[in-house]
């Protein structure tokens, strides 16, 4: 610790990290440097193009995730390799800020032709679950266990186990973190290419199933699915073939291993096209899902209530038609982002975020990720960086995989739940000493208190009487001018 000693009562001396003015907050950082709190800028943007496999990919249905690794801070992509006999393939990518490293590919299914891949993290057992259709074994639903290395990127597997012995098509899958198990969705062919749904219990580095439930009985396609953290549910979309291409939800609730549906809801009369997505927005705790709807992309807003899901009015997040949407949730900014490749402009590929406020939304300003159309692309958000990996099949560069990191404008504090110190008494200059009251000190250059008011610290480095986010009580007034600390 840079300390220059506690030589004052309530008061604590320490060098200035940046310019820090009298009767501010102030933070000790890691080093034993003090710095008043502030917010800093991060614009809207993205990283440079990484590859992470030199030879054309595939493998991924519409509705296919990545999936980030919370216990390692890695994200897990998964794909065939085209240029190894088609089998399934995964790679571990790291970040930092908007730079990725990706990690060496490693072979999970060596049976051969693999598709429909998708990834889920179960975070009670931190684990990767890989679900995929295994083409070398009569195109069975199977699924497999990975545990993430951090320290070279890579993944290591355990058995495959088969959840359903017929072809599986049009995967979705979503850990039910209330449960502790994993839900996956699918298209049975040995069941009338129904729409049927399993759950999945992880143990060491394997993976057993219950039996498996019909959630409607007709040709259900291109399926996504959310969990819902505020009801613990799990919400399946999909088109519905059997039933003119209709838009449809349904609310899984998860017992044990058995897994039960609600009633059939309708988000879309007309039919759409082959792109429907969702994601789960935290903040609103509301189910997000975009789709296409002949020449214009639409979303929507469904809300959760027990075993139903009603929703608000469909509404356009692009004038223009668009092509391989996906959405993600940025859980930094709270905003949900969707990834589309622009028709109306060149086949550029761009994201935009939401502003969800009940059962509508906003749609913020879109940001060009890649200049040329891709195909299979999905996206995960990354909470250690704040940052989103993109996953894409690159049209351009004789399909290699590829991926990008994008980032949404913010404004991030350096003020946590735990490192507030106090209020300074004078000002300094970087680099300076600074003086800082700490708890049972008495700031004197405060303004327009109320005495007896508690007053917290707010992320921009005032004060004010309502909790920010962390929250973090910076004192309590005894005159209009002054603030007894309590860091």
């Amino acid at each position: 610790m840079k300390t220059l000693g506690d030589t004052l009562p309530r008061r604590f001396k320490a060098k200035a990290s940046g310019s820090i003015t009298a009767g501010k907050p102030c933070i000790v950082e890691a080093d034993g440097d003090v710095a008043q709190v502030a917010q800093s800028s991060i614009s809207q943007g993205v990283g440079s193009e990484i590859t992470y496999e030199s030879a054309s990919i595939g493998g991924l249905s519409f509705g296919a995730t990545p999936a980030f690794d919370s216990n390692s801070n890695r994200s897990v992509f998964g794909y065939h390799d085209g240029s190894n006999s088609l089998k399934g393939t995964a790679v571990v990518v790291s970040a930092s800020g908007t730079t990725l490293t990706a990690g060496t590919p490693v072979v999970f299914n060596t049976n051969g032709a693999t598709y429909d891949i998708t990834c889920v993290f179960d975070s009670a057992n931190n684990k990767v679950i890989v679900v995929y259709k295994d083409g070398g074994n009569s195109s069975y639903g199977t699924a497999i266990v990975g545990t993430v290395d951090p320290s070279d990127n890579s993944i290591s597997f355990g058995t495959a186990t088969v959840f359903n012995s017929a072809a599986s098509t049009h995967t979705a899958a979503a850990f039910d973190s209330n449960a502790g198990t994993v839900v996956i969705a699918y298209r049975d062919s040995g069941d009338s290419n129904y729409g049927n749904a399993i759950v999945g219990t992880v143990s060491g580095t394997g993976i057993s199933f219950g039996s498996e439930h019909r959630f409607i009985s007709s040709d259900a396609r291109n399926m996504s699915m959310v969990f819902d953290s505020t009801n613990n549910k799990c919400v399946v979309v999909f088109k519905d073939t059997g039933h003119s291409n209709r838009g449809k939800a349904e609310v899984l609730t998860v017992s044990g291993t058995s897994v039960s549906s609600g009633s059939t809801a309708t988000f879309e009369t007309t039919g759409i096209e082959d792109n429907v997505e969702a994601t789960f927005d935290t903040n609103a705790g509301k189910v997000v899902i975009c789709y296409e709807y002949g020449t214009t992309s639409n979303a929507i807003i469904g809300t959760v209530s027990d075993t139903d899901i009603t929703f608000g009015t469909a509404a356009t997040f692009s004038s223009n038609e668009t092509r391989e949407n996906t959405i993600a949730y940025d859980g930094n900014v709270n905003k949900p982002v969707i990834f589309y490749r622009d028709e109306g402009d060149s086949s550029k590929m761009k994201a935009v975020p939401l502003t969800v406020s009940g059962t509508s939304f906003s749609v913020g300003t879109a940001t060009v990720w890649e200049t040329q159309g891709l195909t299979e692309f999905c996206a995960t958000f990354d909470s250690s960086q704040n940052v989103m990996p993109i996953f894409f099949r690159d049209e351009g560069a004789d399909n290699y995989g590829r991926a990008i990191a994008f980032q949404n404008a913010s404004t991030p504090s350096n003020l946590t739940s735990e490192n507030y110190i106090g209020i300074a008494e004078y000002a300094a200059a970087d680099t300076e000493t600074a003086t800082v009251f700490i708890k049972g000190g008495v700031s004197p250059d405060q303004s327009s208190l109320t005495p007896g008011q508690t007053y917290f610290v707010q992320s921009d480095g005032t004060i004010g009487t309502s909790a920010d986010s962390p929250s973090v009580t910076a004192g309590t007034a005894v005159t209009s001018t002054k603030l007894i600390v309590k860091g």
